[in-house]
């Protein structure tokens, strides 16, 4: 069980590349991107960032709606890279997408800031969230927006795991400067929290 649940979390080889199917083909992952997507309010000529963009569903939707604008991804699997770059093949040909290797604990340096980041079923994997946080506050531009989504998992996760996970991820915003926090719920089984912040 603990090897299926790794390659959740860093899909590689032939298990990595089913593992990444299953996460392009589940109607839920489909719907609580969209709706992640949907809550970041993308315009036209943002710069977004997606952490941890897996198969690359949320890349797609973002590039849809930043067409003027530019969307980076970066995941730490190198299937993933390769999935989401297949998906995203016509958007990072034309220069609207960059597929990147890396991960948020080491962060790159990025030529600008960014207007949105989104981060789906990411945090749990950071080993120190206050100070990714923290860095990704110091690459949103001013008035930009963040969404950290999570959908706890595993045995007893329900509604009252969602509102814990919700509550502990606003006061990580708070203690990294991010103002104007709210929390979004989305009815999937068990219930998937979205927090957003703003940049002040």
């Amino acid at each position: 069980m603990a090897a299926i649940v790794s390659q959740f979390v860093r899909p590689r080889g032939f298990w990595g590349l089913l593992a990444g199917w299953e996460m392009a083909l589940r109607p839920s992952n489909r719907r609580r991107n969209a709706w992640a997507v949907d809550l970041l309010d993308v315009r036209p000529t943002d710069r977004v960032l997606e952490i941890g963009f897996g198969p690359g569903l949320a890349i797609r939707e973002l590039s849809r709606r930043a067409h003027q604008g530019r969307v980076v991804g970066l995941d730490h699997s190198k299937e993933m890279l390769k999935q989401a770059g297949k998906r995203n093949a016509r958007a990072v040909r034309a220069g609207l997408v960059d597929l990147r290797l890396g991960s948020a604990e080491q962060l790159p340096d990025f030529e600008e800031p960014f207007d949105r980041i989104l981060a789906v079923n990411n945090m749990g994997m950071w080993p120190d969230p206050d100070r990714v946080l923290k860095d990704l506050r110091r690459i949103t531009s001013s008035g930009g927006r963040i969404a950290i989504v999570s959908q706890p998992r595993g045995p007893g996760a329900n509604a009252e795991t969602t509102q814990r996970l919700g509550r502990e991820a606003a006061e990580r915003f708070r203690r990294a400067g991010f103002v104007d926090i709210r929390s979004e719920t989305l009815a999937l089984s068990p219930p998937v929290v979205c927090v957003l912040g703003k940049a002040g």
